[in-house]
C-alpha cells in the first residue's frame, strides 16, 4: 500500500507522520517544491520508528513526481497559508493553479488513485481537482467536515466536562463562516446534547466552530496544522483499510439534498473505493435554509474559479 502526500507544510508533514505512527501504510512519499523539505521531514518521521514502534516507510522527494507512482490515496495540502485577515475566498486565485498542477500531475502516474483535497478554498479546490482528473467523484474528495465536528466536539467536550471520545457530531456545507452544525445530530453517549446543555451555551458553541479556523489564524499568524493533517490521515485510513466510517466529507452533489453542481460537505461512507455512499439527513427548514446560503456561497467562488478558466 503506497500513500502519497503532497506538500510538506506543516499539514503535510502532520498528516504524513500520523499515517506512518498509525501504519496505514507500507510507503508514505511526501513531496514538496522547495528542495530538502520533504527529505528532511520524511527523514525525521522515519527516524522516530524506532522510538513509536512502527514499520512504514517514509520517502521525502523535491518535485519528483514519478516517486509518486501507482500510489493508492493521494494527499493534497498544497498551496498558499492563510494570514491574519485573509478569507479562504481570497486565497482562489493562486491555490487553483498549484492544485490544478498538482492533480495533473499526480493522475499522470497514478491514474486509479484517490484524491484528497486538505488545499483552501477547500470546496472550491474539491471542484478544481475533480475537474482536472476528471474521475468518478467517488475518487476525489475534500477534507473538512472531519476537522470541523472534531473543533465542535472538542468545544462541547470542554463545557461539559467530559470526554471527547463520548461526542458524535454531524455538519452540513461548506467549510468556512457558512458551515452548518447540526446539533439534533449531535449526542454524548446517546443523550441528545440539547438535553444536556443550555440553548445559548450551545449557540456559543456553534458560533466559535463555525469560527474556529479564523480563531487559530488569529492567535498563531497562520493556520492550524495538527487537527487537519491528522483529520485528512483518518479519511486516508478508513479508506485503505475499507473501514465504511461515516465522516462528513467535501463531494459533487448530484441532486442530494435538491442540490446540483455544487461541492459541498455531507456525510458519506467511506471506504476502498473512495466514497462509497452519500448519506442525505432529514432536515428541517431551518436547516435547510442555512444550507442553501452555504451553497450559494461555495457557489460564488466556484463562479469565481469558472471565470478564471
Amino acid at each position: 500500500m503506497k500513500i502519497t502526500v503532497v506538500g510538506a507544510g506543516n499539514v503535510g508533514a502532520t498528516c504524513a507522520d500520523v499515517l506512518a505512527y498509525r501504519e496505514v501504510a507500507n510507503e508514505i512519499v511526501l513531496l514538496d517544491i522547495k528542495d530538502g523539505t520533504a527529505e528532511g521531514k520524511a527523514l525525521d518521521i522515519w527516524q522516530k520508528a524506532p522510538i513509536d514502534l512502527y514499520d512504514s516507510r517514509t520517502i521525502g522527494v523535491t518535485n519528483d513526481y514519478t516517486r509518486t507512482a501507482n500510489s493508492d490515496v493521494v494527499v493534497i495540502t498544497s498551496g498558499l497559508p492563510r494570514k491574519p485577515g485573509m478569507s479562504r475566498d481570497d486565497l482562489i486565485s493562486v491555490n487553483a493553479g498549484i492544485v490544478k498542477s498538482v492533480t495533473e500531475q499526480i493522475i499522470q502516474y497514478s491514474p486509479n488513485t484517490i484524491i484528497i483535497v486538505v488545499s483552501n478554498p477547500l470546496d472550491v479546490m474539491t471542484y478544481v481537482s475533480h475537474v482536472v482528473a476528471k474521475f468518478p467523484r467517488n475518487r476525489v474528495m475534500g477534507m473538512a467536515g472531519i476537522l470541523d465536528t472534531a473543533r465542535y466536539r472538542a468545544f462541547l467536550a470542554e463545557a461539559l466536562q467530559c470526554s471527547p471520545k463520548d461526542i458524535q457530531a454531524m455538519l452540513l456545507g461548506g467549510h468556512g463562516d457558512t458551515m452548518v452544525p447540526l446539533p439534533r445530530y449531535t449526542t454524548v453517549s446517546g443523550i441528545p446534547v440539547t438535553e444536556l446543555i443550555a440553548k445559548d451555551q450551545l449557540d456559543t458553541i456553534v458560533n466559535r466552530t463555525i469560527n474556529g479556523g479564523g480563531e487559530l489564524v488569529k492567535l498563531m499568524g497562520t493556520s492550524a496544522w495538527y487537527a487537519p493533517g491528522s483529520a485528512a490521515a483518518q479519511m486516508v485510513e478508513a479508506i485503505v483499510r475499507d473501514q465504511r466510517r461515516i465522516f462528513p466529507v467535501c463531494i459533487a452533489l448530484e441532486g442530494e439534498y435538491g442540490i446540483k453542481d455544487c461541492y459541498l460537505g455531507v456525510p458519506v461512507v467511506l471506504g476502498k473505493n473512495g466514497v462509497e455512499k452519500v448519506i442525505e439527513l432529514q432536515l428541517n427548514d431551518d436547516e435547510k435554509a442555512l444550507l442553501e446560503i452555504s451553497r450559494q456561497k461555495v457557489r460564488e467562488v466556484m463562479d469565481v474559479y469558472d471565470k478564471m478558466k
